[in-house]
């Protein structure tokens, strides 16, 4: 897909998300390059990844062209590498398609990068775990329709090791539920992607949206 850089300071200009780019890429299979073949992806690794969003930018996409799609073709491959065939198949299938898109929620306003602090919880009732807690600068969460969740299932006073207590999740990201409210962040540059609060209250996800082992969460990331 041929965008000049026109195309790039209307969507700066206008904080809209570059749907074109997106809808190309799958189409073309790129959003699946470091995704296994099996799935629809290409199978290629992690620096053949870094290249292709390394030529987005460099065609006048800047980081935003890049960042539109980082999270997709990042933050799924614990996803990949860890959930199970049948989570493969409902969770990355339509997003290598195209159908679906994902964001990465990790930081949080009080912890910075101290990812073993992390206070968002995600308590398990029955079928179901129940999210509570904030996340901060979640790029592409307005047009995201999942993410990739790294959540505290026992608190930190518990854990034998403070890496242990975190747990990953694929979830769905749904606007219209109780308990999920989503600020988007003012920004001097780079507008063309969302940068957002996500706030959960009782947010209630599917006990299979867990991937891998409970409490090994940091470890899979």
């Amino acid at each position: 897909m041929d965008r000049d850089q026109d195309y790039w300071a209307e969507r700066d200009e206008t904080a809209q998300y570059p749907h074109e780019l997106h809808t190309a890429l799958a189409k073309d299979g790129w959003i699946g390059i470091a995704l296994p073949e099996s799935l629809g992806g290409a199978g290629l690794g992690i620096s053949e990844a870094t290249m292709m969003l390394h030529t987005i930018a460099e065609s006048g996409a800047g980081l935003a062209g890049a960042q539109s799609i980082h999270a997709n073709v990042y933050a799924t491959q614990p996803v990949a590498k860890f959930g199970t065939e049948k989570q493969l198949q409902s969770m990355l299938a339509p997003l290598i398609e195209g159908k679906t898109r994902a964001c990465f929620g990790v930081t949080e306003p009080n912890t910075g990068l101290e990812t073993l602090k992390l206070n968002t919880t995600a308590t398990r009732q029955g079928d179901s775990y129940v999210i509570n807690g904030q996340k901060i600068w979640t790029s592409s969460a307005q047009v995201a329709s999942r993410m990739v969740l790294l959540a505290r299932t026992t608190p930190l006073e518990e854990v034998q090791k403070k890496s242990d207590g975190l747990s990953l999740f694929f979830i769905e990201l749904d606007k219209s539920a109780p308990g999920l409210e989503l600020k988007k962040i003012k920004k001097m540059g780079g507008r063309a992607v969302d940068a957002n609060e996500v706030f959960f209250d009782n947010y209630r996800v599917p006990s299979n949206t867990l991937i891998g082992l409970e409490g090994q969460g940091f470890k899979i990331v």
